[in-house]
């Protein structure tokens, strides 16, 4: 059902007294007539609840699949990127705030959002699977399940870039679909989570759980890493040490650069030694793949065997300069490399 604009949304209950209770993310929103969710696009209209974020995009276009960064999902293929208004977090250091932190009502959206024209510029392009990024697209799930199945019907793959704040039946719900998903684990600290994102760390760490144990989607981490603010190198060991525990030594996990932006311009962008420290507490704490991002030219862009230390996967920014895995394996020692190779 389509009413002005808006497109009758997904997971969600009546509550009392013309109420309703969003059931899509980990905020749970009970939302009152003529009101917004956290995220400004989900709104209650007359009791029911409806979805701004279907009626067009913000952005749209091909990327390379490491810009999201997914290194051992279908290296040097692109993926076609799109995105809707709003999120469901408010960081101050968010690199696409402008489209974030906007509301659905006070912008125009500059794309048509058809699913199926949306699958085919992505088979036109020569694409290998849809990417729902820059935003967090857990808040426009509805727009996203609609192209996923189009594009699975169609041959290609779905990829999520997320803040992992979403409901368990959420997760369930998109593993129909869903393929790949990079989660922004942003700290290991609650407070952090509480003051800079107004969210819970326990519901990011869920999914992370949730998606490793329970779903065949192909999962990596990224770490933004804020001078001052979740460098603390006990915190990291922290981190790393859910990661090695939770989802399994294997996962990649993408430590990343920090650059001033939006509400943050008064921090400096991370030193690199403080990146080289979170890489070696990433391999010393067990992880067999640790990247730094937001930093071109680095040997740790490369992916290399764990078992015999050869190179495997060699990268220079979002380039692929030589792949050598075979079937998915080390051609030198025959170790499994994990991931989902073309």
């Amino acid at each position: 059902m389509v009413l002005d604009g808006l497109d009758k949304a997904v997971l969600w209950e009546p509550d009392n007294n013309g109420a309703v209770h969003c059931l899509l993310c980990a905020h749970g929103c009970r939302i009152q007539k003529g009101h917004t969710g956290v995220c400004y696009v989900r709104e209650n209209h007359q009791g029911v609840l409806y979805t701004r974020a279907f009626h067009g995009l913000c952005a749209a276009g091909a990327d390379p699949i490491e810009k999201k960064p997914l290194f051992h999902f279908l290296p040097g293929t692109r993926t076609f990127s799109i995105a809707c208004l709003g999120c469901n977090f408010k960081c101050g250091f968010c690199q696409n705030w402008q489209i974030s932190q906007s509301r659905v009502s006070e912008q125009s959206s500059r794309h048509g959002a058809d699913p199926e024209a949306i699958v085919q510029s992505a088979l036109d392009q020569g694409c290998e699977s849809l990417a729902y990024t820059y935003t967090e697209p857990t808040v426009f799930m509805e727009l996203c399940a609609e192209c996923g199945k189009l594009a699975k019907a169609g041959g290609l793959k779905n990829v999520f870039v997320s803040n992992g704040y979403m409901t368990p039946k959420a997760i369930d719900d998109a593993s129909t679909w869903l393929d790949a998903i990079n989660i922004d684990l942003k700290a290991f600290d609650p407070a952090f989570y509480r003051q800079q994102c107004r969210a819970d760390l326990k519901a990011v760490l869920a999914t992370i759980e949730r998606v490793a144990h329970d779903t065949d989607i192909w999962m990596e981490i990224t770490t933004l890493v804020i001078p001052g603010q979740n460098d603390d190198e006990d915190q990291l060991r922290r981190l790393v040490d859910f990661l090695v525990t939770k989802a399994g030594p294997d996962v990649p996990w993408h430590v990343s650069r920090f650059h001033p932006q939006y509400q943050c311009l008064d921090v400096p962008a991370t030193p690199m030694e403080t990146l080289e420290k979170a890489y070696e507490i990433g391999r010393a704490g067990g992880l067999n793949y640790v990247y730094l991002g937001n930093v071109p030219g680095a040997n740790s862009e490369s992916t290399w065997c764990p078992e015999c230390d050869s190179l495997l996967i060699k990268r220079r920014g979002y380039r692929i300069m030589e792949n050598r895995v075979k079937q998915g394996q080390c051609p030198d020692c025959g170790a499994r490399v994990p991931g989902i190779f073309v």
